[in-house]
């Protein structure tokens, strides 16, 4: 029963939404004048290396959305890190004030 546990979660990707222009080639087409052909894409790191997944018209907008569901879970996740590091730096500057006052 995994599979049908993590169909149920939504999508969440890491990287960006990018356009691809390109040339086809083709001395008649459109794109050998100038206007190159376009399609959206997904660009990510993966093992150091850059990835591109080239996306459908239909893909873009839940792609979209689970860029910005990782974004929103990343700021938290960062929030959460500094407000630790934050509640570490207390704890030390008070035990050091303790030192301070048996002095």
């Amino acid at each position: 029963m995994p599979c049908i546990a993590a169909r149920s979660r939504p999508l969440m990707l890491r990287g960006t939404l990018t356009t691809f222009r390109r040339r086809c080639g083709k001395p008649s087409c459109r794109c050998a004048a100038g206007e190159p052909h376009e399609s959206p894409a997904l660009t990510f790191t993966e093992d150091g290396r850059t990835k591109t997944l080239t996306l459908s018209a239909s893909e873009v907008a839940e792609v979209a959305a689970a860029l910005a569901r990782y974004e929103a879970a990343r700021a938290k996740l960062d929030a959460q890190a500094d407000a630790g590091l934050a509640r570490l730096r207390g704890r030390r500057r008070v035990g050091s004030d303790a030192k301070d006052r048996r002095r």
